[in-house]
């Protein structure tokens, strides 16, 4: 019998369904999904109006190479130019997030003929070897080396060492708004700033890695919103397709103009299935308002644990954007997520000390004290013990 190798840490609840913002295990019990498989569940377990439109694709056409033309693809198009800045004319669309900072990458080299990356300390981009090589952690790193050569990590947020870092050499910058997996750090707005000035100056590609922020859960459709500035290329996924495995990377029509055939390629990327998902979300995002209810519930989330975790002694800050919350703490955060999953609670982890939530964007008022209720009395358990 096959045993599946996980990569993961297992977590020891075998999950037998979902809808919306909750999961039920095979006895039955309910859980509060504030993990959402690392984001994906964005938009809820299970939302009817994207199942649905899978469900009619797939009675349709399952799957046919970009070669061809499709009717769902058109459709796609037709409600993602609704929530995509004007400035992107083109898109495609590939499976992951790693996939997408791939493309990303060979698109800056391919622009400028130059050859130097750059990325940021804390940054996480992905663990194929391309997206590795602007990964900053270490410990992801270390075993797989040697990656892409030429890639220079600046310190995220230190805006006066961009003139030395981004030079006429460098092809392009990718980048991170809020860090999710690093800890749920947000970009000061003068950090944003300089670099696109700085990019702008050299002629590299600034590449704005969204996959994670992207699509509403911060509060706005896409994070960079907040900084008032345009990306050369904007990448998304994760609550992209509803939870259908789908990624995307925008481009104006300048930069798609020097892809050439061949330069990239993906045997799924584009199908049917992966454009009616993405037509659903696209859809419900503007139907729902959804990012105006991220904005909403992320301001009460945040206002709860700031308020009920205020004095708790191993809590160092709590910090966050919209439905995008993070907890530092002075331990390792792995007790804390099997506490909060006794009771009820389903979290993830961020950095090294951070415990990250990244809940469905319909959480009610209800889920947040019952969240807050059981992060405190998880804290406070093992404050004492610690103390």
């Amino acid at each position: 019998m096959l045993k599946y190798l996980r990569f993961y840490e297992e977590r020891g609840l075998r999950v037998e369904k979902a809808l919306n913002q909750y999961v039920w295990d095979v006895e039955g019990r309910k859980y509060l999904d504030m993990h959402t498989c690392h984001g994906v569940a964005f938009l809820g377990h299970g939302n009817p109006h994207i199942v649905e439109a899978l469900k009619t694709q797939l009675s349709k056409l399952m799957v046919t190479s970009t070669s061809f033309s499709t009717s769902v693809m058109d459709e796609m198009l037709g409600a993602l130019s609704k929530v995509v800045p004007e400035k992107f004319q083109y898109v495609t669309l590939l499976n992951s997030g790693s996939e997408a900072v791939e493309l990303a990458l060979k698109i800056a080299k391919r622009m400028t003929g130059r050859k130097s990356l750059v990325a940021f300390t804390s940054s996480f981009h992905g663990r194929t070897l391309g997206a590795l090589s602007v990964t900053h952690n270490p410990r992801y790193r270390k075993d797989f080396e040697p990656l892409i050569p030429n890639v220079k990590f600046g310190r995220f947020n230190d805006a006066e060492a961009l003139d030395d870092l981004i030079t006429e050499e460098t092809a392009g910058v990718i980048v991170e708004v809020v860090q999710g997996e690093g800890g749920v750090n947000l970009a000061t707005h003068e950090f944003i700033r300089e670099l696109r000035r700085r990019t702008y100056e050299v002629g590299g590609l600034l590449i704005i890695d969204e996959v994670q922020t992207g699509f509403g859960r911060t509060g706005k459709v896409w994070a960079h919103e907040y900084y008032s500035i345009q990306a050369d290329v904007l990448l998304a996924g994760k609550a992209l397709g509803g939870g259908f495995p789908v990624s995307a990377v925008f481009m104006p029509g300048d930069i798609a103009s020097k892809v050439m055939r061949g330069d990239h390629g993906s045997t799924y990327g584009g199908n049917p299935l992966a454009c009616a998902a993405v037509k659903a979300s696209a859809e419900l995002l503007v139907r729902e308002s959804v990012p105006a209810k991220a904005e909403a519930a992320g301001y009460e989330l945040l206002k709860a644990l700031r308020s009920e975790l205020d004095g708790v002694k191993v809590v160092r800050s709590i910090r966050g954007l919209g439905l995008m919350a993070g907890i530092e703490l002075r331990f390792l955060p792995s007790p804390v997520l099997r506490c909060a999953q006794e009771g009820g609670v389903l979290l993830l982890k961020a950095g090294a000390t951070v415990v990250r939530l990244l809940p469905p964007y319909m959480i009610s008022k209800e889920d947040i004290r019952w969240c807050t209720d059981v992060v405190k009395e998880c804290l406070q358990r093992l404050s004492s013990r610690i103390t």
